[in-house]
């Protein structure tokens, strides 16, 4: 019974020095992402090249919103994370943009991500921040608008649609854009999922996204 005792003691022990080592090593890979993001904000006030500068911030809000995964991961016991929290502060990172280029920006967001495998996570979150920060800057007038985020969530798949009220998309430019390319990719590559983009007849831009739980 007493060795049955200290085994018991010892694998416990062995699991949380686990889940120790693999805390730290997102809180290192956060910190590493935030050093590499502060590094090009740098290079990104030296340049007066705007097409640099431009490539430069969206690559900082991509490497950011990967950040904000590690950096719930840290905090917590599991390979978990509560998404809803991660998009909340990936859309806060979208309102500072929309903010420095003098737009008002409202967002609608209606149902819950829940709780998402890290692997679903880390590309869903850029695939999002992506999306929708291409419906800022490209998607809305000069002066702002509404984007609505809708999630639903059954045992098997996650489905989400993004629509704003904007300009509307011309047929031939959908897919063109690097962004366009980089969400396709992480949805249909990497989460093995679908997403179509449609423009309805009252105007704006409106993406529906289904991906396998």
């Amino acid at each position: 019974m007493c060795r049955e005792i200290t085994e018991l003691r010892r694998q416990e022990q062995e699991l949380l020095t686990k889940d120790a080592i693999i805390r730290e090593i997102h809180h290192r890979v956060k910190n590493n992402l935030q050093t590499v993001a502060s590094v090009m904000r740098i290079q990104t006030r030296r340049s007066d090249n705007p097409e640099v500068k431009d490539a430069l911030e969206q690559a900082i809000r991509r490497v950011s919103a990967i950040a904000l995964v590690h950096n719930t991961l840290a905090e917590g016991f599991s390979e978990e994370v509560n998404f809803d929290e991660v998009f909340a502060d990936s859309m806060r990172l979208v309102g500072e943009l929309a903010s420095e280029n003098s737009k008002t920006l409202k967002l609608r967001i209606d149902g819950k991500f829940g709780k998402l495998n890290s692997d679903l996570a880390t590309p869903l979150a850029v695939a999002l921040t992506e999306l929708v920060t291409n419906a800022a800057t490209h998607g809305l007038g000069s002066h702002g608008g509404l984007i609505s985020i809708n999630t639903k969530r059954t045992a098997k798949a996650l489905s989400i649609e993004v629509e704003d009220n904007g300009v509307g998309l011309k047929k031939d430019s959908i897919g063109t854009g690097l962004g366009t390319q980089i969400i396709k990719t992480l949805i249909e590559g990497e989460l093995r999922g679908k997403i179509s983009w449609f423009s309805p007849k009252e105007g704006g831009t409106k993406v529906a996204i289904n991906i396998p739980l």
